[in-house]
C-alpha cells in the first residue's frame, strides 16, 4: 500500500522531477534528509487517521471467493468475509460501504474490518438519534410475540406492545405480521439491548388536532356518529373521531337492559347525542335513546285506571316487581298488591324475571311517567264474597295457619285474604298464657271457632278454647271454698307461689300461707295439701292456703270435727274419683257435676217428703 501511494505521488511529481539528482545511489538516494522528511509528510497527508472500535467508510478495491478487500484510506487494505455481504449480491469494485475497525493490525500486520458490527453500531446510533430527534422510522413487522409485535428497525429487533399499536384495542395481532409500519422509538434499555417502539403515538398526534377541533365545536344536543371501541357492564365507549365519549347503559334504550351487548356490539357505527361534556377533563356524556320519542308519549289512551295490561316482569325487588308493558313503559306491582293475604311475603314467592302476566292499573300519572299495578285485583276480594257470612257464621268451626304472633294474641289465616284474631285469653280455659308463643308457633295449624264477624271492617274474632266446654262450671262444684286438694308448687316469687291443682289448672297462694306445721317453708316442687280460700269463676282465679289445712283442724270442736270428717270423707271420695279425670276428659267433669246435682236434688226431695209427712201427721192429730 505504501509503495503504491509513493508511486502515485511520484507520478504526479514526474514533471518537476530533477533527474540530475539520480545518481549511483538509486531513486531517492540523492535526497537529503530534509527533502526525505518533506516527502514523507506529503505521503502521510494522503492517509486517514483510523481509530479502532469505530465505524468508517470503505471502498471496495477487490472481491474474491472468500473475502472483500476494502480501502479505508489506511496504509493497508482491510479484509471482510464475503458472508457479511449476502444482503448485497450486486456488490462490485468501487462501491462504498460502512465497516467497523476491529483491529488496526493483527499478528500478520493485517487490518481487520467487520461490516456486521458496523451495521449493528450504525443501527444503534440511528436508533438513539431517532429517539432524541423524534424521528419517524419505517419498520417491518417480523412476527408476533407475547403482548405485542417484533418490528425490525435498522436491522435491530424492537418490541411494539399491543397497547401501542393503535388508539383502539387490537384483538388480532396477526394481521400486521409481514407488513411495513411507521413507528417511533419511545424507550431504549442499553443494559438488555431492548428497544420499545410505538405506532399509537403517531396516530394520537394526528388525532390531537381532530380532538381539539371536536371539543371546540362541541355543543349539548349535537348529534354525532361514532364507533364503539370498548364495552363494559355500565356502558360503552364511543370513538367520535379522536375523542372518546361514554354512552351509559341507562341512556342506550328507554327499556331496561342488563348489559349493552344486548343491543350493541364492538366496532359498530351508531349515532349519539351529546348530553353533557367537561372540556377540562375531556369527558363527554352521550345518549342514544334520546334520539327517539319517549314511549310514555305514545302510550295508548285506553291505558287508564282500572284497565288491564299485559307485559313482562323485568325486575324483582324486595318491595315489589316491575312490569314492562311496552319498551320503556314500566309499572310497579307492590308486594301488597300481589295477594289478598295481609301477610307480606317476598315478591319472588309470586313472580320472577321473564314472567308474562296480566295486571290491573291502580294509579297512573302520565306527567310523572309513573304507574302502579296490581294482580290480586284480577280475583274477587274474599271479604266481599256473597257467601262470606254463611261460611264464617258465628259458632262455625275452622282450621287455619298461624301467620303472626303478637303480645295480645295471634293472627290465623283461614284462606288467602281472610285472617282472624285469636286473643291470648281465648286460647285455653285452664292455663294462664302470657304470650301466644307459649301455646303455638308460626306455621302451626290451629282449630278455632268464630266468635265475631265484621265484614265491613274486615275483622274476624276467633277462639280456640271455645271448642271445649268451660270446665270452670264444673270446677265451681269441685273446688269449693274450704275444700282441700293436693297441689304442687310450680313457681315462687316475692309475692307468692303458683300451684298446680288437679285437672292441670293453676292456683295461687301467699308466701305466708305455705308455711309447714313444723315451721319450715315449702319449696318449688313440693306437693302439699292446700285449702281453697277463694274461688272466682269469672276471673278464673283460685286462692289457696296450706296453713289453713292444719290451723282450722285445731280450732274445730270434737263434735264438729266428727261431722266435718264424715262430710269431708264423702266429698273426698267424690273428689278422688273426679281427680282421676284429666283436662281433656271434660265429659267426665260434666258427668260428675250432673251426678252431684242429682244427689243434691234427691237429698232435697227426701227432706221435702219428710216435711210433708210431718205436716200430715200434725193435721191428723
Amino acid at each position: 500500500m505504501y509503495k503504491r501511494l509513493l508511486f502515485n505521488y511520484m507520478a504526479n511529481q514526474l514533471a518537476d522531477f530533477d533527474w540530475d539528482l539520480v545518481g549511483t545511489k538509486g531513486i531517492g538516494g540523492g535526497y537529503s534528509a530534509e527533502q526525505r522528511a518533506q516527502m514523507e509528510a506529503l505521503i502521510e497527508g494522503t492517509l486517514n487517521i483510523v481509530t479502532e472500535k469505530a465505524v468508517v467508510k470503505g471502498t471496495v478495491v477487490g472481491i474474491t471467493d472468500r473475502e472483500v478487500i476494502l480501502n479505508i484510506g489506511f496504509k493497508s487494505d482491510g479484509l471482510v468475509p464475503t458472508s457479511e455481504f449476502r444482503d448485497m449480491p450486486d456488490l462490485k469494485v468501487g462501491d462504498v460501504v460502512d465497516v467497523y475497525v476491529e483491529n488496526q493490525e493483527d499478528k500478520s500486520g493485517q487490518l481487520i474490518l467487520s461490516r456486521k458490527l458496523a451495521k449493528v453500531m450504525t443501527a444503534w446510533k440511528n436508533i438513539e438519534d431517532a429517539l432524541e430527534q423524534d424521528v419517524i422510522i419505517d419498520g417491518f413487522v417480523k412476527r408476533r410475540t407475547k403482548g405485542g409485535l417484533i418490528v425490525d428497525i435498522y436491522g435491530i429487533e424492537a418490541f411494539l406492545p399491543g397497547s401501542q399499536i393503535d388508539v383502539k384495542p387490537i384483538r388480532d395481532f396477526d394481521i400486521f405480521v409481514g407488513k411495513k409500519m411507521e413507528v417511533k422509538v419511545v424507550k431504549i434499555n442499553h443494559a438488555n439491548d431492548n428497544v420499545v417502539v410505538s405506532h399509537k403515538v403517531l396516530i394520537e398526534k394526528d388525532l390531537e388536532q381532530q380532538r381539539q377541533s371536536i371539543l371546540t365545536n362541541l355543543e349539548k344536543g349535537q348529534v354525532l356518529e361514532g364507533v364503539i371501541k370498548n364495552m363494559t357492564n355500565f356502558g360503552v365507549f364511543i370513538d367520535l373521531g379522536g375523542v372518546d365519549g361514554l354512552l351509559h347503559i341507562t341512556d342506550i334504550s328507554w327499556g331496561r337492559i342488563n348489559h349493552p351487548q344486548e343491543m350493541l356490539k364492538l366496532d359498530q357505527k351508531i349515532q349519539v347525542v351529546v348530553l353533557d361534556f367537561d372540556e377540562n377533563k375531556k369527558r363527554i356524556s352521550l345518549g342514544m335513546k334520546q334520539l327517539q320519542a319517549h314511549p310514555w308519549d305514545a302510550l295508548a289512551d285506553t291505558t287508564a285506571i282500572g284497565s288491564k295490561v299485559k307485559g313482562k316482569i323485568v325486575n324483582v325487588a324486595d318491595y315489589g316487581a316491575f312490569l314492562e308493558i311496552t319498551q320503556g313503559v314500566e309499572g310497579l306491582i307492590h308486594v301488597s298488591e300481589m295477594s289478598w293475604s295481609q301477610h307480606l311475603r317476598n315478591p319472588q314467592d309470586f313472580l320472577k324475571v321473564g314472567d308474562q302476566i296480566e295486571a290491573v292499573v291502580l294509579t297512573l300519572d302520565r306527567a310523572e311517567r309513573k304507574m302502579s299495578l296490581g294482580i290480586k285485583q284480577l280475583t274477587e276480594d274474599p271479604w266481599t264474597k256473597q257467601d262470606l257470612l254463611a261460611r264464617y257464621a258465628l259458632g262455625s268451626k275452622h282450621t287455619g295457619t298461624v301467620r303472626n304472633l303478637t303480645n295480645f294474641g295471634l293472627f290465623l289465616e283461614l284462606e288467602e285474604g281472610i285472617d282472624g284474631l285469636v286473643h291470648v285469653s281465648d286460647l285455653s280455659w285452664t292455663k294462664k298464657i302470657k304470650h301466644p308463643s307459649e301455646f303455638v308457633k308460626v306455621g302451626d295449624k290451629l282449630d278455632v271457632i268464630v266468635l265475631e264477624l265484621d265484614a265491613e271492617n274486615r275483622r274476624l274474632a276467633l277462639g280456640h278454647k271455645q271448642l271445649e266446654e268451660n270446665p270452670w262450671d264444673t270446677f265451681e262444684s269441685i273446688f269449693t271454698v274450704g275444700s282441700v286438694h293436693k297441689c304442687t308448687i310450680t313457681a315462687k316469687n316475692d309475692k307468692g307461689v303458683t300451684l298446680e291443682l288437679p285437672y292441670g289448672i293453676e292456683g295461687s297462694s301467699a308466701l305466708k300461707q305455705i308455711a309447714k306445721e313444723d315451721g319450715s317453708t315449702a319449696e318449688v316442687g313440693e306437693q302439699l295439701d292446700f285449702k281453697v280460700t277463694e274461688f272466682n269463676k269469672e276471673d278464673r282465679k283460685i286462692q289457696l292456703s296450706h296453713v289453713r289445712t292444719y290451723n282450722d283442724t285445731k280450732e274445730e270442736s270434737p263434735v264438729e270435727e266428727k261431722k266435718k270428717n264424715t262430710k269431708d270423707s264423702n266429698k273426698a271420695a267424690a273428689t278422688a274419683d273426679a281427680e282421676k279425670s284429666t283436662l281433656g276428659d271434660l265429659d267426665a267433669l260434666t258427668n260428675l257435676k250432673a251426678q252431684m246435682e242429682d244427689s243434691a236434688r234427691e237429698e232435697a226431695k227426701k227432706k221435702l217428703d219428710k216435711k210433708e209427712k210431718a205436716v200430715k201427721v200434725a193435721d191428723a192429730e
